[in-house]
């Protein structure tokens, strides 16, 4: 539901790793922000009423509280919370985006759950087979967004095309940018390398009027060689979880060596001005906010370990989405491709 100017937001509170205190807190910073912005708290009502007051708020018309008894955990099979869960917080903001009272819902809980219930709940848009999950990198150009990060393990070549619409559509919209460029990720840029499955979903972008760059390789990720990049879910994570290793350790080694002397420690301390404008231009937490394209309702999953910088960009991606109505502008882009592809 687009109210125009004035949007409306539901909640998990008692999603992720942090739970209720880093929510309440990065929603009560994004309100302060945000004048349009109505904010609903799902969640258990004495222990959200509880946090707000302690930061010496008392629930509104912007700020509402909504009741759910239950809460998904962390380690919860997706099966068993869409089976037994049905008051639970993440359930319950889903619904409010279903029944219309919410236009977006944002949770850090778990991401299995949150993608069973949502595509439950909400259903899949026209022309989309299956909801993918796409999130922005950074790269030496600025971001990229990359899609599919685990959502769907195996993929037809039909399936990566309706990613990379996907992808391309949600670039456009939060990006400004017209005619997002679209890579393939794939093990080389020549056309004869890759499985079956990569070189038929290639011949079907190439045959769009998407602007497809071709092949792109795992390095081409972070050099911003094309804007989407788009693969299955399961190459897709393991892409992920393996940039998120090497920043680990390329912190942890320059940590290491700048404590190693008296001399690095200096040279730490003079350099810091550098480290920290490095540290803000990789951060993550600035990248916070997975979409879970392909829905008839916008779903955006925090990390479940976010603090309250990282979960008040996952509330600032989502007014974005929001304002662009995304849902709307991937249905119309794909059925105008599809309508192309039928007619050649």
């Amino acid at each position: 539901m687009n109210k125009g100017q004035a949007i409306t937001i539901a909640l998990d509170a008692m999603g992720g790793d942090r739970g209720l205190p880093v929510v309440i807190e990065s929603a009560l910073e994004v309100m302060a922000q945000a004048l349009d912005l109505t904010l609903i708290l799902v969640g258990q009502e004495d222990a959200v009423v509880t946090e707000l007051r302690r930061h010496g708020v008392e629930p509104s018309e912007r700020l509402v509280v909504h009741h759910a008894s239950q809460r998904v955990e962390m380690d919860d099979l997706p099966s068993a919370a869409l089976r037994n869960k049905k008051d639970s917080s993440m359930r319950v903001a889903i619904n409010l985006v279903k029944e219309g009272v919410a236009d977006a819902c944002v949770s850090a809980g778990n991401t299995g759950a949150l993608m069973a219930t949502a595509r439950y709940v909400l259903k899949t848009l026209p022309g989309i087979d299956r909801p993918a999950i796409a999130a922005a990198l950074p790269t030496i150009r600025g971001h990229a967004h990359m899609l599919d990060l685990g959502a769907n393990v195996g993929c037809l070549p039909e399936h990566l095309f309706q990613f990379a619409v996907m992808g391309a559509v949600l670039a456009a919209a939060v990006d400004g940018n017209p005619s997002p460029t679209v890579g393939l990720l794939n093990i080389g840029e020549e056309e004869m390398k890759g499985n079956e499955q990569v070189k038929e979903a290639a011949r079907l972008l190439a045959a769009s009027d998407l602007n497809y760059i071709g092949f792109v390789e795992g390095n081409d990720i972070y050099l911003g060689t094309a804007d989407v990049v788009v693969c299955d879910g399961f190459v897709g994570n393991i892409a992920l979880k393996t940039s998120e290793g090497v920043a680990q350790m390329i912190t942890h080694y320059m940590k290491k060596e700048f404590m190693r002397t008296p001399l690095t420690r200096l040279a730490g301390f003079v350099a810091q001005p550098v480290l920290q404008a490095f540290r803000a231009s990789v951060d993550p937490r600035r990248y916070n906010g997975a979409t879970l394209l392909g829905l008839r309702g916008i779903v955006v999953k925090s990390h479940g370990a976010a603090d309250v910088f990282a979960f008040a960009q996952a509330i600032r991606a989502t007014i974005q989405e929001v304002r662009q109505a995304l849902p709307t502008r991937i249905v119309e882009h794909l059925g105008m491709l599809l309508q192309q592809r039928s007619e050649t």
